[in-house]
């Protein structure tokens, strides 16, 4: 019985091995890849057929397989795919106590109980709520991110309630419009503004 999964890994491999331009590629090299295709998945989940959630979900895949390959030949310290696997699956078996373990969730919100305090314990080094969070998102998802975390430690930031995610949107549109009228980077406001809360976060902290 053939392993569909083995052989995108040993296709990879093989790439690696006999394409001059593969064996040039860096993991550096390989972000704007990740992020488009990233973004392409994105898309086929939101507006795309069966066919080309399919398609992206491969695309994605053989990123992780070509970042594998690479750190696998690492040599200092390399891993491979099945490294990769390895501690995705010790990771994710910690972080579902109540499907692996003696742990009891009957609601989304106590798994989401269990889930933290699993994170929170492989992460006890990090000092700080912002420890692990990505200035490289879109700074809407990053928004979100840092309104999540400044609750955590006390502070609320308010918004004008908008009766759906359609009405949001147009709200959002709107701001961006205003941004332009007035000749305004609306990125890099929010962007500052977002620097600002996570100062404000950290003096929560402190």
């Amino acid at each position: 019985m053939t392993d569909p999964l083995r052989d995108a890994a040993d296709t990879m491999r093989t790439v690696r091995d006999r394409c001059v331009w593969t064996q040039q590629i860096t993991h550096r090299d390989l972000v704007p890849y990740l992020a488009e295709e990233s973004a392409e998945l994105i898309d086929a989940v939101e507006d795309g057929s069966r066919a080309d959630l399919r398609e992206e979900l491969g695309d994605l895949l053989w990123q992780v397989l070509f970042h594998a390959e690479i750190a696998s030949r690492d040599p200092d310290d390399p891993f491979d795919i099945d490294d990769v696997a390895r501690v995705l699956t010790d990771k994710m078996v910690r972080r579902h106590p109540h499907v692996f373990g003696d742990a009891v969730a009957t609601t989304p919100a106590e798994v989401l109980v269990l889930w933290n305090a699993a994170k929170a314990a492989e992460k006890s080094t990090r000092t700080s709520v912002l420890d692990g969070v990505s200035e490289r998102m879109p700074s809407l998802a990053l928004a979100q991110k840092l309104l999540g975390k400044a609750a955590s430690v006390g502070i609320g930031v308010d918004g004008p309630p908008a009766p759906s995610e359609e009405d949001l949107g147009e709200s959002l549109l709107a701001l961006v419009a205003t941004a332009r009228a007035n000749g305004w980077d609306a990125e890099r406001a929010l962007r500052e503004r977002l620097r600002a809360l996570e100062g404000e976060i950290r003096d929560a902290e402190a």
